[in-house]
């Protein structure tokens, strides 16, 4: 596997495959969620999605797998610790999920998710708190304001809604997400906010 530091310009390296193995990564948790948790709210599963997607998580199967021992880095990223950095080893391991995919469809690959991902699935396991809950306790630990929600389309018919919702976050920053019912999309919106807070913290 080798990372961008070790090619030269124009060079090939994992970034595609990140990209792919992400999307097939994304795809397979949140089937697997559907799968398990069959009482969830959508509001309940966001959170858990993106904590079992999120980089920590698959730079911890990476570490477990001894991913990093199998890099291609350049001499300067070595010295710098690159083989157990969380976002060297996170990308590797989506990289490696789009390779199998790639090679043996995406039944090979769920399977290999599935069974190293079992302990992460674990930890989940527990209802998480409520993501509009988590999402202001985030706020206001940051000494901002209440998060302010506003539903800006309504869509589909009387019997089966699709209303979008808008979270304004101030200076955290704004997101948008979907949900059968304004709760729903109310508790989605504030999960991709903290998702994308989450992801500022790790770069």
């Amino acid at each position: 596997m080798t990372h961008a530091s070790a090619t030269a310009p124009g060079g090939v390296d994992n970034e595609r495959m990140e990209f792919l193995g992400d999307r097939v990564l994304g795809l397979v948790i949140a089937d697997a969620l559907i799968e398990r948790f069959p009482s969830a709210t959508e509001g309940e599963m966001a959170p858990r999605l993106n904590k079992l997607v999120r980089r920590e998580t698959c730079a911890q199967v990476a570490r477990g797998l001894e991913i990093g021992a199998f890099l291609r880095l350049a001499p300067s990223e070595e010295r710098q610790g690159g083989r157990d950095k969380t976002a060297i080893l996170a990308n590797a391991m989506e990289a490696v999920i789009a390779a199998l995919y790639l090679d043996g469809g995406l039944e090979v690959a769920r399977r290999f998710i599935l069974k190293n991902w079992s302990g992460p699935f674990d930890a989940v396991a527990q209802v998480p708190r409520d993501s509009k809950t988590v999402l202001q306790e985030l706020l206001h630990a940051r000494g901002l304001s209440h998060p302010a929600y506003r539903t800006i389309a309504r869509a589909g018919s009387d019997h089966a809604p699709v209303f979008t919702v808008e979270v304004d976050g101030g200076e955290a920053g704004i997101a948008r997400a979907d949900g059968a019912s304004k709760r729903a999309a109310e508790q989605a919106a504030a999960a991709a906010l903290i998702a994308d807070l989450e992801n500022t913290n790790d770069n």
